[in-house]
């Protein structure tokens, strides 16, 4: 299903191109639409100035090689793609590209610019051999509403252009708090020409969620509060897929911890209580300690910039509760940040529709492009683009969606609710649309697939339901079925599972 989606897109981008042939502007963006099909999918990560952008970059990655300081390179829109070695690539406004230097301070991959300024930088591309790169290009956008009204469009004219489609697929969005300002660039996101083609592609992280309780170990259990409160409110909900807490400081230091962390937390975890829970009540007390005498002034300050005082304190108590090897102890620190959640949501919801979150921005590319330079060919493909529109049911899936978190279907609350389930709401993955664990074997999620789509035909059929909600029934049924068709599948042929 999913490569007829990419298919009929790329045919369609192939015929524009012979329409377009004779003008060189059209056919490189025609071209630009092609090549993203077969990319990874493209994730922007944007927020308010501060609010944690290249920190959490860094942990999804697992290296430090985002700048996480207030210099130049922060001002600049910068991607990170896969490539087999490191390479930093500069793309200024004027000018052709040039390769800048690869330089590490204190373990961190620092960007030297020379005499270039930020507001002459296009963007900065980074090829970096990670592997959490090969499935997904991450693009770090600038802080909203700096102080620099420069900076500040950067992120604006690249998440949110006019009449083209964004540069990115989807986003993560940081916030500390949910402000109006925060879910204005929402709603701006979501109103651009790849919003209006009828779906919900943002995310929301509540970052630095360890401040939320000041730095007490039970911080994440309170940010949890807070996005489930947020994730409940009709303002955010229907312009995010989700909300999800996350201590990003402590991500990133968890996925790239070094051997001197670890024995820095030995040697408190061996304090004594009393000394040790006197020392670590502010980060100002922590620094002037004179004991241990072991962990000297400047280790000290190490440990308190790469975890803070909440990530210092969960990992002495983790290594007095058995994780007593770097790697373990490292790994569930990740856990604890809220980074799983996060990746786990961002598998389910953008990776797993991928395809068709690119086949969408590539086909409202093409619409703008045919709106704005009209010819002789270009109704013929405007009818063929808006039969893939309406025929794909990726697409109807993505629009039930975000019809369902926006104005709503004329259902109850518990139909509306598992609608959203059944076309991927909660997740694309079969089980998932079935509310099964992920593991749930093929024979139980075709059972729960057959009893979903009896239910959903009682419903199209009931002369009382209404006719727009027919619409979202057959949408609903058609999920269930391609479930159906696809375990079926899978226990005639076990092998391919």
């Amino acid at each position: 299903m999913k490569e007829s989606i990419s298919a009929g897109v790329a045919d369609l981008i192939q015929d524009a191109l012979l329409v377009y042939a004779d003008d060189p502007a059209a056919a490189a963006a025609l071209e630009t639409y092609a090549r993203r099909l077969s990319e990874p999918l493209r994730l922007a990560v944007a927020g308010m100035v501060k609010a944690g952008k290249s920190t959490l970059l860094n942990a999804i990655i697992g290296e430090e090689i985002a700048p996480t300081d207030t210099g130049e390179c922060t001002k600049i829109v910068t991607w990170y793609r896969y490539g087999h070695t490191p390479r930093i690539t500069a793309y200024p406004i004027a000018g052709e590209p040039h390769i800048l230097p690869l330089k590490r301070v204190d373990g961190r991959l620092v960007f030297v610019l020379g005499n270039a300024r930020a507001e002459d930088m296009e963007r900065l591309v980074v090829e970096w051999p990670s592997p959490a790169l090969r499935e997904l290009t991450l693009i770090d956008t600038p802080g909203i509403a700096s102080l620099s009204e420069d900076v500040s469009a950067r992120s604006t004219d690249f998440l949110i252009p006019v009449d083209a489609p964004s540069e990115a697929d989807a986003i993560i969005y940081l916030m500390r708090h949910m402000h109006a300002s925060d879910l204005r660039f929402l709603e701006s996101f979501r109103d651009t020409e790849a919003g209006r083609s009828g779906t919900v592609n943002a995310l929301a992280v509540l970052s630095r969620a360890d401040e939320i309780g000041a730095g007490r170990i039970d911080s994440l259990l309170s940010a949890g509060d807070i996005a489930d409160r947020y994730r409940r409110d009709h303002s955010l909900r229907k312009l995010a897929l989700g909300v999800v807490p996350v201590a990003g400081l402590l991500a990133q230091s968890a996925r790239s911890m070094r051997q001197s962390d670890f024995e820095s937390m030995q040697v408190l975890a061996g304090m004594d209580r009393s000394a040790r829970e006197r020392m670590l009540l502010s980060a100002d007390r922590f620094i002037r300690a004179s004991v241990p005498q072991s962990l000297g002034a400047e280790a000290r300050a190490s440990l308190l910039e790469r975890f803070g005082l909440f990530g210092i304190r969960l990992g002495v108590v983790l290594i007095r509760s058995g994780f007593t090897e770097p790697t373990p102890l490292a790994h569930e620190l990740a856990r604890r940040s809220g980074l799983d959640p996060l990746l786990h949501l961002v598998a389910r919801q953008f990776q797993a529709r991928g395809d068709a979150l690119k086949a969408r921005t590539a086909l409202v590319g093409v619409e703008s492009l045919l709106r704005s330079a009209p010819r002789e060919g270009t109704g013929r493909l405007a009818a063929a683009l808006e039969r893939l529109q309406a025929n794909a049911h990726e697409f109807r899936e993505l629009r039930l969606l975000a019809t369902i978190r926006t104005t709503g279907v004329s259902l109850s609350d518990e139909l509306a609710a598992e609608a959203e389930m059944l076309v991927g709401g909660w997740g694309a993955a079969p089980a998932l649309r079935m509310g099964l664990a992920p593991d749930a074997g093929p024979d139980v999620v075709l059972a729960e697939a057959r009893r979903f789509l009896n239910r959903w035909r009682t419903v199209s059929e009931n002369p009382l339901t209404e006719r727009s909600a027919v619409e979202a029934c057959r949408v609903v049924m058609r999920s269930c079925e391609g479930v159906v068709a696809e375990c079926s599948a899978l226990q005639l042929h076990p092998q391919s599972a």
